[in-house]
């Protein structure tokens, strides 16, 4: 361990984390993790948070091994099948992602979906572009559909509408509607702006519908309905101008959301199928 008499921290320059993160190590939040578990160095000296570096002028290293900025930025998009697991790589074997898009530049994915969720993802070396996507702060809309288990009532709808107490803190979707009633089974939409861990299976389970199914269809403005399962292609410019733009304010977001809400909810009720 080096100590901070020792150490000659750059003062000019980028972020460490971001300099990782623009290399494709992971989002900003798992690079500082890195700096605080004391696996990266700057020149020979361990980094902290705080520290800047010139990645072309000053070698930056994780685990002996230097950062090497990224020569161009790429963002996928996945239609993730069913069975994969959200990481770069699985200790039990399971298939990944990552398996499914180029191995070179190497890229990570953004947030998370379980295994058993299906649809959208998106794949990056851009850690900037990361944590706007996948950090609850900004807010970024994500809308899943479910297959749930019996009949959604409009009792039901409301109490989802309204926000659902789990064990850990409420969920309060941005909007439900009902796309299509079964016999004994719903078509329901979610849109959410949080990612905690299993969020819509567990907010349907409160309410008594567990989901049969459960597919991503949307990530902020970026839908793609002819996307196959397994398949993926790279977002244009314009795509990505339009994800960075669509990232909000927490502050706007309610303001927004006050407005609005009982519009969107009126409609959703008209479109309700038997």
């Amino acid at each position: 361990m080096t100590s901070s008499e020792d150490r000659s921290p750059p003062r000019t320059g980028q972020r460490i984390q971001k300099i990782m993160a623009a290399a494709g190590l992971g989002s900003r939040r798992a690079c500082e993790e890195m700096i605080r578990a004391g696996r990266v160095t700057v020149d020979g000296h361990e980094a902290c948070l705080g520290d800047t570096a010139d990645p072309r002028a000053q070698s930056v290293e994780v685990d002996g091994v230097r950062v090497r900025p990224p020569t161009r930025t790429l963002v996928y998009l996945l239609n993730k099948p069913r069975g994969h697991v959200t990481t770069t790589k699985d200790e039990a074997g399971r298939p990944t992602v990552t398996s499914l898009v180029p191995a070179q530049p190497r890229v990570f994915p953004v947030g998370r979906l379980d295994r058993d969720t299906e649809g959208l993802i998106l794949l990056t070396n851009d850690g900037d572009l990361s944590e706007r996507v996948a950090h609850p702060r900004w807010e970024l809309e994500k809308t899943y559909v479910a297959t749930v288990d019996g009949v959604i009532r409009d009792a039901t709808l409301r109490r989802l509408r309204a926000g659902v107490q789990l064990a850990d803190g409420p969920a309060n979707p941005i909007r439900v509607r009902i796309l299509a009633r079964r016999k004994a089974s719903t078509l329901v939409e979610v849109v959410i702006s949080e990612g905690r861990n299993r969020i819509v299976r567990r907010l349907l389970d409160a309410v008594g519908h567990p989901v049969r199914r459960l597919v991503r269809v949307a990530i902020g403005p970026i839908r793609d309905d002819k996307l196959a399962p397994g398949k993926w292609r790279r977002l244009s410019q314009a795509e990505v101008t339009a994800l960075e733009s669509a990232t909000v304010t927490p502050n706007k977001r309610r303001r927004r959301r006050a407005g609005t809400l009982a519009a969107s909810e009126a409609p959703a009720r008209r479109g309700r199928r038997a």
